[in-house]
């Protein structure tokens, strides 16, 4: 009788551990994709790193950024001293919030309804003239809206003056202020934030959405169950970005439509437009550069506690 053989065991090498030129050669193809990336934030988010000296020193236009005086904190003291630090804070923080839940929940609405079109043609007419206003400048922003809210001549008051009623004077009243600049923002960034949830939706594996379909789910159970939940990673990681400038006001938007009316400075003012009024008369780099540090310094903190908490709710949706 045959005996049979024993079972022979095989010893592997143990792989070699690739060295980091082996995966960069790799990877070369996606490493050129990403250059222009890399390359623009080196030079313009990086490079300009060592300028947050200007905010600690009196800056001499002859001894330059690191032979101007050393003085510490002083130039903080600008925003400190002028007694508005809390309601420009509060103004900026306030008006952000507004632009960033409710700019997030109409984009996401949009995508929805984008997404839900049938007809090829009035989706793709409806995205262009949705993304259009993105593309106008502040500056003819604050020319219509001031041609619509103008006390003598504006659209609106001609509208008004023409069923009877007395003229309508939004420049003399600070309270209707914060809803129609929260308007305005958002007829001018909902297109264009809109483009990245309509992306998402569309990366959305289509047979999830025909199975349910088949399954007998109507539109809103598909938008309930499958769409949103698919947008959640989108919306939290976007939130996340744009709290890092929770305390950056669009001064584009402020000046070009509020400009210097006093009137409205209680529920208008923001940190970039106090500080171009105070600064632009003697072109103070350096209290404009403190205010900028503030800024991010506020909006770094948000962003690591923002991350904190989700890292602790959902490990898979923060940022790191």
């Amino acid at each position: 009788m045959a005996k049979k053989n024993p079972e022979k065991t095989v010893i592997t090498a143990p792989a070699k551990k690739k060295g980091i030129l082996q995966i960069l050669w790799r990877y070369r193809v996606l490493e050129l994709m990403c250059l222009p990336a890399v390359i623009f934030f080196f030079l313009f988010s990086y490079m300009p790193m060592p300028g947050i000296y200007v905010a600690f020193v009196k800056y001499n236009y002859r001894n330059g950024i690191f032979g101007s005086k050393f003085v510490g904190l002083k130039n903080f003291e600008f925003l400190a001293e002028s007694g508005k630090l809390f309601s420009l804070t509060r103004n900026t923080v306030l008006y952000n919030i507004a632009f960033i839940l409710l700019g997030n929940l109409l984009a996401v609405f949009v995508a929805i309804l984008l997404n839900e079109i049938r007809s090829k043609m009035f989706k793709k007419v409806s995205q262009t003239l949705m993304f259009l206003p993105y593309f106008i400048s502040q500056v003819l922003v604050g020319l219509l809206v001031y041609s619509l809210l103008n006390f003598d001549t504006g659209f609106v008051n001609e509208i008004l003056t023409g069923m009877g009623k007395a003229k309508w004077q939004p420049y003399s009243d600070p309270n209707v202020w914060p809803v129609l600049l929260v308007l305005i923002h958002l007829w001018q960034q909902t297109g264009y934030n809109s483009v990245v949830y309509f992306a998402a939706i569309c990366g959305i594996d289509a047979e999830i959405i025909e199975a349910a379909k088949v399954d007998g789910a109507n539109a809103f159970q598909r938008i309930r169950y499958i769409i949103l939940p698919s947008l959640r990673s989108t919306i939290v990681i976007l939130l996340l970005f744009a709290l890092g400038g929770i305390v950056r006001g669009n001064f584009g938007l402020f000046w070009n439509i509020i400009g210097s009316n006093s009137i409205l400075y209680d529920t208008t003012d923001i940190i970039e437009t106090f500080v171009y009024r105070a600064t632009m008369s003697d072109f103070n780099f350096s209290t404009a550069s403190a205010v900028g540090f503030y800024q991010s310094v506020v909006g770094f903190v948000i962003v690591m506690i923002a991350n904190y908490v989700i890292k602790k709710i959902e490990p898979d949706y923060s940022l790191f």
